[in-house]
């Protein structure tokens, strides 16, 4: 028996018989899929549906993979059972680091080996998919080879991210899965402690409140550090910073422009982008470094590098400087974290557990978040927070039969069915229909915050990775090993972004020399001085006189109302 029936008879299911596929199999699993954003007759006939579409590869064991969040989790242990019990069709859900995830996808995309039926993989892949041609364009796959299998009720226009997974081509290249932003988290209760917010005001001369510029929140962590509060010594600021993939995240995700390095616009800064990436009105890559008109070693870029270094090693516990990403983000659930600045959404299952530190007695959190603070060289218009999106990736290298099996299950799983049932497990939206549910209304004061920015007109400013890259895998390599010279003092900032955006551009150049992305690879700017690209427009970003102006803050309460 392999492993994959292995554990579906471990979870119960003692077959794929027809059994399987009876009224009593729907009926326990619409138990299941309660609350739904449709009605239980229109659950059944979404199922009936599926199994329908599914009876030519009934019997078929297909390999899907993806990071391991709580979402994933969910679907690997409960949604692939009830997909093979209802269907017949085998799932195999491998759940991996988000790195080996790329890692599998780039050796299939270098072999032509079918080592996944389906990736869900992070939409910052886009610009390699869109210009590397080598997964299946969904848009095309939909009204073509895959519309058999393609659930007529699917509703793409429910899917509030479903912009990030469309290339320039106005092309679907990937279908979202689970979404969640990386925002301002912070102590409410700490907040608005009234002996507190006197101290801080007193110090410092403004309110004590949600952070609206760096200055503030390095005030804030500044006050709070080394303060004893219910017996714990208190750390003003909690990140990471291993040599490790996930600290490349921790930068690409948006951190630059948070500072304020690239440009405006949205979703992304044109035409330079968070990675200090430019490019040219077709869209080709020219530069990282300054001298070709990037701005990866920007002013911006090192001041945003060296307010990491300066408050992980004044603010933070003493052991993050040796954490990952995985390894951090549960630590604020302690109780001894004031705030932090760069806090993914994806732990919020953790921080809601019952009877942790972070908790009220009456299910509701001690905590809130809220929107990102910007850097001195941000402006409005500029991207200020990061979103993943997850999401269902088709490769061409997968045979058109095991591809038609793996998009049913994709589709099955973000299905309006299951969707919100799914939402309240793992909180990653990703339908407009399921954060708009009536159980999240009610749920919504236990959620910290989470509820009210997924329905604010706020969400849209934070976006994924956009189209500027144009090799994610290769050139996401480059950012943790550079990025961790600075974090452990093996380099300067400046040292360590002069050295990443050279390395960009080695890998950027090799593209273009090699003509493998066609009209759509790197097109490269010769060199100028740095001052020429400073004194043009938009960024590269000449260095500010003062990059510690005047903090400022809001309270929380009143920025809430503003969404609302």
């Amino acid at each position: 028996m392999n492993r994959c029936l292995k554990s579906i008879v471990a979870f119960g299911v003692i077959s794929i018989s027809p059994v399987a596929f009876a009224q009593d199999a729907t009926d326990k699993w619409i138990s299941e899929f309660q609350p739904a954003s449709i009605s239980e007759d229109e659950q059944r006939a979404e199922i009936k549906w599926f199994q329908d579409a599914a009876a030519p590869f009934r019997g078929m064991e297909i390999n899907v993979v993806s990071e391991t969040i709580a979402t994933h989790e969910y679907e690997a242990q409960v949604l692939a059972r009830a997909f093979t019990e209802l269907t017949g069709i085998v799932v195999n859900h491998d759940l991996i680091g988000e790195g080996d995830v790329v890692e599998k996808l780039q050796t299939q995309m270098q072999s032509g080996e079918n080592i996944y039926d389906a990736y869900i993989n992070d939409s910052d892949l886009i610009g390699t998919h869109w210009r590397y041609q080598q997964v299946r364009n969904l848009t095309d796959w939909m009204a073509g080879e895959g519309a058999d299998v393609t659930n007529p009720d699917l509703d793409l226009g429910d899917f509030i991210g479903a912009s990030f997974t469309t290339g320039p081509d106005g092309k679907l290249y990937q279908l979202p899965d689970q979404q969640f932003a990386n925002l301002y988290w912070f102590r409410y209760d700490w907040f608005t402690d009234p002996a507190n917010m006197a101290d801080f005001k007193s110090k410092y001369g403004y309110d004590l409140g949600v952070p609206v510029n760096w200055s503030a929140y390095e005030d804030i962590a500044e006050f709070f550090t080394g303060r004893e509060i219910d017996g714990e010594t208190v750390y003003g600021h909690m990140d990471y910073g291993k040599k490790d993939p996930s600290l490349g995240w921790r930068f690409t995700d948006a951190w630059m422009s948070m500072a304020g390095m690239g440009d405006k616009g949205e979703p992304n800064g044109l035409p330079v982008d968070e990675w200090g990436i430019r490019v040219n009105e077709n869209s080709q890559p020219t530069g990282s470094c300054m001298a070709r008109g990037g701005a990866t070693n920007s002013p911006a870029a090192v001041y945003a590098l060296q307010k990491y270094v300066d408050w992980l090693t004044k603010y933070a516990p003493p052991a993050a400087a040796g954490m990952v990403f995985s390894e951090a983000g549960p630590v604020p659930a302690q109780g001894n974290i004031a705030q932090q600045i760069f806090w993914y959404t994806t732990f919020t299952p953790d921080m809601v557990k019952p009877g942790i530190a972070v908790m009220n007695d009456d299910g509701t959190p001690k905590w809130r978040m809220a929107p990102s603070p910007h850097g001195a060289y941000w402006s409005e218009g500029t991207k200020i927070g990061y979103q993943d999106a997850g999401s269902w990736t088709l490769m061409k290298s997968t045979p058109v039969d095991r591809a038609k099996a793996a998009w049913l299950y994709a589709q099955f799983v973000v299905s309006k069915t299951v969707d919100v049932k799914k939402s309240h497990v793992g909180l990653t939206f990703i339908r407009e229909s399921s954060v708009n549910h009536e159980s999240f209304t009610e749920r919504s004061p236990e959620l910290g915050g989470l509820v009210e920015f997924y329905r604010s007109p706020a969400r849209v400013q934070w976006s994924p990775t956009g189209t500027n890259i144009p090799d994610y895998p290769r050139l996401a390599q480059l950012w943790w090993q550079n990025i961790g010279d600075a974090s452990s003092g093996a380099k300067s900032a400046k040292e360590a972004l002069d050295s990443l955006c050279f390395a960009q551009e080695r890998l950027l150049s090799r593209l273009e020399r090699a003509g493998v992305q066609g009209d759509l690879g790197p097109k490269m700017n010769d060199e100028e001085s740095d001052d020429y690209w400073l004194t043009q427009p938009g960024a590269p970003k000449p260095a500010l006189a003062n990059e510690k102006p005047q903090g400022q803050t809001i309270s929380y309460d009143e920025l809430i109302k503003s969404w609302q």
